[in-house]
């Protein structure tokens, strides 16, 4: 599994709604960024403006390096104990990160902390995975599937649905949230292949290969007739941080 080639993937659905909240802050060459649980660095490699990268993963630290030419300070840390000062950064933002974290409301603490106040806070993609729509019916259980890999893995995929109310017990000021544009109702082979790559890396030694295949052919035909709809709700949520006590 090309995980880099996935994350580039995540990072278009994303790419448009980041434009835009970017703009309207008003990031600039004065400004610090930071983006918690960078992986490979697929949204820091588009970034243009000053910014910083951290995930607990030294090897997708490695990826990021290369994929950013060595120009973007990166660390090595996990999102409880930000290696930065209090009020560090003017905005601080995440990617696909707070499903995956066993304390999500203790990351969010730690973001809150090194944003300045007055600073912003962004979670750009967060999945409800418990609204995920599949038609035909015939491949609703691909949900389910994909649903207990993802909880046998440690995350939370009902997240999204719960980001908003997590924001707000943060005390943190929500500026704008919603759901990004994530519905496939037209054929690409390139998304379709990556899809079922991840879907593979994710129920081998779960669900037989007999059955995975008999779904992808399912799947593919479904796509041929255009039958095919998979739609999972991916929510984000843009907040300013009004002031920080320390607990």
């Amino acid at each position: 599994m090309d995980w880099h080639k996935r994350y580039l993937q995540q990072a278009s659905w994303t790419r448009e709604l980041r434009e835009y909240i970017f703009g309207e802050i008003g990031l600039d060459e004065s400004s610090r960024t930071l983006e918690v649980g960078c992986g490979t660095g697929a949204i820091l490699s588009e970034i243009n403006f000053p910014v910083f990268g951290l995930d607990i993963v030294l090897a997708s630290l490695k990826e990021a390096k290369f994929h950013t030419q060595n120009r973007i300070p990166l660390t090595c840390a996990d999102a409880f104990s930000l290696p930065y000062a209090d009020a560090s950064f003017d905005a601080v933002f995440c990617h696909f990160l707070l499903l995956w974290l066993p304390n999500p409301r203790a990351a969010l603490r730690e973001m809150i902390r090194i944003t300045r106040p007055n600073g912003h806070l962004i979670a750009f993609a967060e999945p409800n995975y418990s609204q995920r729509v599949d038609k035909p019916d015939a491949l609703a259980e691909l949900g389910q599937w994909q649903i207990a890999a993802l909880k046998a893995q440690g995350a939370n995929p009902s997240l999204g649905g719960e980001l908003a109310n997590l924001f707000y017990e943060a005390g943190i000021k929500i500026i704008e949230t919603g759901t990004i544009s994530h519905t496939s109702e037209a054929f690409n082979a390139d998304e379709h292949a990556l899809e079922w790559e991840t879907l593979k890396a994710d129920l081998t030694g779960k669900i037989s290969d007999e059955h995975i295949q008999e779904m992808k052919l399912l799947d593919q035909a479904a796509w041929k007739k255009g039958e095919r709809i998979l739609h999972i709700p991916t929510h984000y949520i843009w907040g300013r941080i009004m002031q920080y006590n320390a607990p």
